[in-house]
C-alpha cells in the first residue's frame, strides 16, 4: 500500500492540464517520489496549444536539461532562440563577448512538436499516471481546503482525491476559479494575428523583433523550415485590418525595416488570432491548491515569455513542495515558500509586461536602455539576459547599468536624429 493510499488518497498530487507546465510538474515531482495523476481534458495524446510564439526563452534552459529535453529538441531541428531587435536608433543585435562564453539560449520549436514530446516524457515517468479525457468540473473540498477533484471522463465522472491539486489548465483554469483563487486582470491594448510560413529567409538565420512604438511584429524561425511571423498592432488599427485580414497583414510585414521576403514565401497555416487577450495575475497558491504556468500568471504574449515560465514555475513548485506532497512535510509551509518564489521572479517583469500592454511608446528609461543596446555591445548583451529573463528588472535597471547607458548615449548624441543610411535605403 501507497503513502496516498494509506492516507485516503488515490494519489499524493493531482495536476489538471497536461501542457508544457502540467507535463513538466508531472515529470519533476515524480522524479522525487511524488505519485502523481496527470489529467487531461483531450483525448488526443498529440494535442497541443496552437495560440503561442512557439519560443521558449534561455530562463527555460535550465529546465529542460533537467526534464532531459535537451537532445529530444536539437533532434527535431529546434532552433536556438538568438535574436536581433529593431528599434527607432537602429538595431539591437547582441554578440558573445571575445573571447566569452556564448550567448545563452533556449529554442524556437512548434507546439506541435514540443506539446506530444514533453507529454510523452511524462506518461513514460515511473509514478505518473497519464488520464487522457479527464475534464475537471469541480473540486473535491473537506475541512476548507481542497483536498481532490471531481472529474468528467469517457467512464462517466470521476473523483480523485490527493493531498495538493495542481491547476496546470491555461488562463481560464478552472481549478483556480473552482478554488475562488484573487486575481488581477490588465487590460491589453494591442491585438494580434500570426501565421506560419515555408521557405522565409531571415537577416542571420535568427529571431527578428520590430518594436515599432507601440505596433510591435516579430518573425520566429522554428523547426523543418517553418517560421512563425506575428503582428502586434494598437487596437485603434483592427477595424480597418479586419477589412482584408490577409492583405494587412502581408502590407504590414511588407512596411517592417528589413522586411523579410514574405511574398516569396508558403503560407502554411490559417491566421491564429487574438483580439482581447488580457494580462492576468493570480495568488499562485489556495489551501490544498498550486497554479503553474498561465493558471498562475498569463503575460503579454508580445513578449514570448509564457512558455518558459510554464516550465520555470513547474520546476519551483515541485523543488518546493515534493516532499510534503509525499507526505513528509509541512504542505502549507511549503506552498508559501512556492508562492514567494514565484511573485518574487516574475511580479517584477509582469508589472513591466502590463504597464507596456496599454500600447504606448518607450517612456523614458525605456529609450534610454535601448538606444544605448543599439550602440554598444555590452549593453546588447544586458538587454539580451533581460529579455531572456535570466535577469529580473532591477537588475537590468541596477544604478551601474544606467549610468553605463547613459554615458553610451552620451557619446552617440543627435545620432537619433538621422537615421543610419541602411534604414534609410530600405525606406525605414
Amino acid at each position: 500500500m501507497t503513502r496516498s493510499e494509506s492516507a485516503g488518497y488515490d494519489y499524493d498530487v493531482v495536476i489538471s492540464g497536461s501542457g508544457l507546465a502540467g507535463s513538466a510538474a508531472a515529470v519533476l515531482l515524480a522524479r522525487r517520489g511524488v505519485r502523481v495523476a496527470l489529467l487531461e481534458r483531450r483525448a488526443d495524446p498529440e494535442a497541443y496549444k496552437v495560440l503561442c510564439s512557439h519560443s521558449l526563452q534561455a530562463c527555460a534552459y535550465p529546465v529542460l536539461e533537467e526534464l532531459g529535453l535537451v537532445p529530444d529538441l536539437e533532434a527535431a531541428g529546434a532552433v536556438r532562440s538568438t535574436a536581433r531587435y529593431y528599434t527607432r536608433w537602429g538595431w539591437i543585435e547582441p554578440r558573445a563577448a571575445p573571447a566569452g562564453p556564448e550567448l545563452p539560449y533556449a529554442y524556437n520549436v512548434r507546439r506541435s512538436t514540443l506539446d506530444p514530446l514533453i507529454r510523452s516524457r511524462a506518461a513514460e515517468t515511473p509514478g505518473v499516471d497519464l488520464l487522457l479525457g479527464h475534464h475537471v468540473t469541480g473540486l473535491v473540498r473537506e475541512a476548507g481546503r481542497t483536498s481532490g477533484v471531481r472529474a468528467s471522463t469517457p467512464q462517466g465522472e470521476r473523483e480523485i482525491r490527493a493531498r495538493l491539486v495542481v491547476g496546470a489548465d491555461g488562463n481560464h483554469s478552472a481549478v483556480a476559479k473552482s478554488a475562488a483563487v484573487p486575481a488581477r486582470s490588465y487590460e491589453n491594448a494591442r491585438f494580434g494575428y500570426l501565421a506560419y510560413f515555408r521557405d522565409l529567409p531571415l537577416h542571420g538565420g535568427i529571431s527578428q523583433t520590430w518594436f515599432l512604438e507601440p505596433d510591435m511584429a516579430y518573425a520566429f524561425p522554428n523547426e523543418d523550415g517553418v517560421t512563425v511571423l506575428a503582428v502586434l498592432p494598437d487596437k485603434k488599427r483592427l477595424p480597418a485590418f479586419r477589412e482584408d485580414l490577409e492583405g494587412s497583414f502581408f502590407a504590414f510585414f511588407r512596411a517592417l525595416p528589413e522586411a523579410p521576403p514574405i511574398d516569396s514565401a508558403e503560407r502554411v497555416s490559417k491566421f491564429i488570432g487574438t483580439v482581447n487577450y488580457s494580462l492576468h495575475s493570480r495568488k499562485p497558491t489556495a489551501p490544498g491548491v498550486a497554479l503553474i504556468g498561465d493558471a498562475a500568471l498569463t503575460s503579454d504574449p508580445l513578449w514570448g515569455v509564457g512558455c518558459g515560465w510554464a516550465l520555470q514555475s513547474a520546476q519551483w513548485l515541485a523543488e518546493a513542495v515534493a516532499s510534503a506532497a509525499a507526505g513528509r512535510g509541512d504542505l502549507d509551509r511549503s506552498l508559501a515558500v512556492y508562492a514567494h518564489r514565484h511573485r518574487r521572479r516574475l511580479r517584477g517583469h509582469q508589472y513591466l509586461a502590463a504597464d507596456f500592454a496599454k500600447a504606448r511608446p518607450f517612456n523614458p528609461l525605456e529609450r534610454l536602455m535601448f538606444s544605448a543596446a543599439a550602440r554598444d555591445e555590452a549593453m546588447a548583451r544586458h538587454m539580451h539576459r533581460f529579455g531572456s529573463r535570466l535577469i529580473g528588472p532591477l537588475r537590468f535597471l541596477n544604478p551601474v547599468a544606467v549610468a553605463k547607458a547613459s554615458a553610451v548615449n552620451i557619446r552617440h548624441r543627435g545620432a537619433a536624429a538621422a537615421p543610419p543610411t541602411h534604414l534609410s535605403r530600405t525606406g525605414a
